[in-house]
């Protein structure tokens, strides 16, 4: 695996993907989310109703393509980053979370002068971390792990990352055991086959703890959020 020299490459990649991606994403759906949470908010309801409809009914893939590509964010990094900026599952566990703080906490922030912004980073983010960390695993594995938007948007290798290549090792890896089984004499056939499909179990299994190992190591920092946040949700949800 580590032998192939886009590898390393498809991580940087993959990284910058994550960490940007994570960032944003929670800056839109936490401010989304907190928005949808007042009750006072105009058109609230046709917000979370399109919300709500974009989560059962997409346009398809071709149109999307279409859009990626008037947009301007075919084969660039961006694809990974503005079409995620926003989920609709997350806004929803976000906004299960903010209905439940006091009332009174902002109002009196606005009684001191402190404007909408002012109080969602000072007031509503600091008690608000163990949401936040769910959201932020939700985001961070979701970008590592998508491969989807790389093998249909992306051309320059360059831009590839490593889900994305583990994929096609692996694909590689299978089609050469099925050739080989394929190809080999009857006699010799069950041994090469056998010690070929071992081969491409193993490739499965590397690229399996390749992808994982980054997530695991993150995981312990944000485990007392993350457990938290899962119980909040689920509560209040």
């Amino acid at each position: 695996m580590f032998s192939n020299e886009d590898l390393l490459g498809g991580f940087a990649v993959t990284i910058a993907r994550t960490l940007i991606g994570t960032v944003t994403g929670l800056f839109f759906t936490g401010l989304f989310a907190y928005s949808l949470a007042h009750k006072d908010l105009m058109y609230k309801r046709v917000y979370i109703a399109l919300m709500i409809f974009s989560m059962y009914f997409s346009g398809g893939l071709i149109p999307f393509f279409i859009l990626i590509k008037n947009l301007g964010l075919f084969n660039s990094f961006w694809v990974y980053i503005i079409p995620n900026l926003l989920s609709s599952f997350n806004t929803m566990i976000m906004m299960s979370f903010f209905r439940d703080i006091p009332a009174s906490l902002e109002e009196s922030a606005k009684i001191d002068g402190a404007n909408d912004l002012v109080i969602f980073f000072r007031i509503i983010f600091p008690i608000s971390l163990p949401v936040f960390a769910t959201i932020a695993l939700f985001i961070g594995v979701g970008h590592w792990n998508n491969w989807f938007d790389a093998a249909y948007y992306v051309t320059d290798k360059k831009l590839k990352t490593v889900a994305f290549m583990l994929m096609e090792l692996i694909n590689q890896a299978n089609l050469t055991a099925v050739q080989a089984g394929a190809s080999t004499a009857s006699v010799e056939r069950s041994a090469t086959y056998a010690a070929q499909t071992f081969t491409a179990e193993t490739i499965r299994m590397s690229t399996m703890v390749v992808v994982t190992v980054p997530i695991i190591c993150a995981y312990p920092f944000l485990q007392k959020y993350f457990v938290k946040g899962i119980m909040i949700g689920s509560i209040k949800g």
